[in-house]
Parts: C-alpha cells; sequence; structure tokens
C-alpha cells in the first residue's frame, strides 16, 4: 500500500472529512498509540477532537465528560475492549455514533460489534483497499444510516442466528426498506429508490421497529442481517 500526500483523491478525501467533522464532537480511542496520536493530529479531526484514549476506562470518563457526538474506536485497547466501550457509549448516550475497526474477522466477532450498537463497522485490513471506506463512513452515519461494507455483511451472514418467529412478521415492503437502511441510506433515499414517500418510510421503519423489538433502525438492519430476514447481495 503506497500513499502520497500529492494524490488528489486523498486530498479530496480530507476536504470531505473536514466538512463531515466540523460541527462534531469526536473522540478517538485505539490500543496502538501511534495510530491514536496520528488520528488525533489529522487536521480534519484535530478540529473536532475532544480527547484520544488507549483504554476503555479513560475512554468512557472522556465520553461522560465531553458527550462527543462520534466515537471511533478498534477492537482492541491496552487495558479493555472496544466492542464494550462501544455498547456502554450507547448506553449512556443513545445519540452518540459509533464507528470500530476490527481486527478479527470472525462471524462472532462482526455479531457481537452490531449486537453492541455500532453505527459503523470495518476491518482493519480494508484500509486503503476501497472496500470499507471511513469517509464513506462518515457520510453514511452522518445521514442517520448504518455502514456495513460488503466484506462485514459477508461475515456477519456467513453464520445466522436461529430466525425467530415473529408475532407479526416484516411484510415485503418493510423488508425492502430493511434492505435500504443496511446500504446506509437515509429516508429520502429510500423513499426515492422505492417510489414512495418519505412519510410512509418513516411508517415503515417505525412498525419494523416495533415489529422485531429493537430500539433504532441501526439494531432492525442488525438483527435483520444477523437473523438471515435479508440476503447479503443487497
Amino acid at each position: 500500500m503506497l500513499i502520497s500526500p500529492q494524490e488528489l483523491p486523498l486530498k479530496q478525501a480530507a476536504d470531505k472529512c473536514q466538512k463531515l467533522l466540523a460541527k462534531k464532537k469526536v473522540l478517538v480511542c485505539s490500543k496502538n498509540r501511534l495510530t491514536l496520536a496520528s488520528l488525533c493530529l489529522c487536521t480534519p479531526i484535530l478540529q473536532s477532537l475532544v480527547g484520544g484514549a488507549t483504554t476503555e476506562e479513560e475512554g468512557l470518563d472522556l465520553q461522560k465528560k465531553f458527550n462527543p457526538d462520534l466515537l471511533i474506536t478498534s477492537e482492541d485497547l491496552e487495558k479493555g475492549y472496544g466492542i464494550r466501550l462501544v455498547e456502554k457509549a450507547k448506553k449512556h448516550s443513545p445519540d452518540i455514533t459509533t464507528l470500530i475497526f476490527l481486527e478479527r474477522e470472525t462471524t462472532e466477532v462482526v455479531h457481537e460489534a452490531m449486537d453492541a450498537g455500532a453505527d459503523g463497522v470495518m476491518f482493519s485490513s480494508s484500509i486503503g483497499t476501497g472496500h470499507g471506506d471511513f469517509i464513506k463512513a462518515l457520510t453514511t452515519t452522518n445521514s442517520g444510516g448504518v455502514y456495513y461494507p460488503k466484506s462485514v455483511r459477508e461475515a456477519a451472514t456467513a453464520k445466522v442466528k436461529p430466525a425467530p418467529d415473529l408475532v407479526d412478521p416484516l411484510s415485503e415492503r418493510e423488508l425492502d426498506v430493511v434492505r435500504c437502511i443496511i446500504q446506509g441510506m437515509k429516508n429520502t433515499e429510500i423513499a426515492e429508490a422505492l417510489f414512495i414517500s418519505s412519510e410512509t418510510v418513516k411508517s415503515h421503519v417505525s412498525t419494523l421497529i416495533q415489529k422485531l423489538g429493537v430500539r433504532d433502525r441501526t439494531q432492525a438492519a442488525v438483527f435483520a442481517l444477523t437473523h438471515g430476514l435479508v440476503d447479503e447481495e443487497i
């Protein structure tokens, strides 16, 4: 993997990152101190940074102190566990957006990260490959969507959990909506794709959340993927 600071796509990505984070408060956590320092010194992130941490406890302390809008974390931390940090962060601040980079690429770990409430799940090995794009993750989650790139979806659906018997099964249209959510679409984009109104989309989202017994659209997407309610090829 080669990186040139003169590459136009790299400059464009940096500019876009800076715009996306302009009005956000960002918390970064990583076991690797070099990675943490590099991210924190990156201009687009530095402008919005409230703190960086290498442990789960430090990360939670910073969250409680600064109430960030975005948490970016690695799976491994010096002490603690990134996935547990995501889960605790979501419990403390349900509206926080969480992005996690996983070292292990197993179905079990992907399910664990999704179940913890991660809005974006990426594999560390995907960085720089175009298959797990950080900027796309920021863009998608900034619009209220979820970001699970193809490699993550494939891992999630390699071994599905037993499908529950829903009292009121999802309709075909509701399945269409949840597929769109998994692709990271916001309501206006879902409406355009399915040729329905945004209000109808909101109604479908509300209904499927109720039917699945989950707390939000992110968890609806997780439930549908991990229980095999939708196929991976979406």
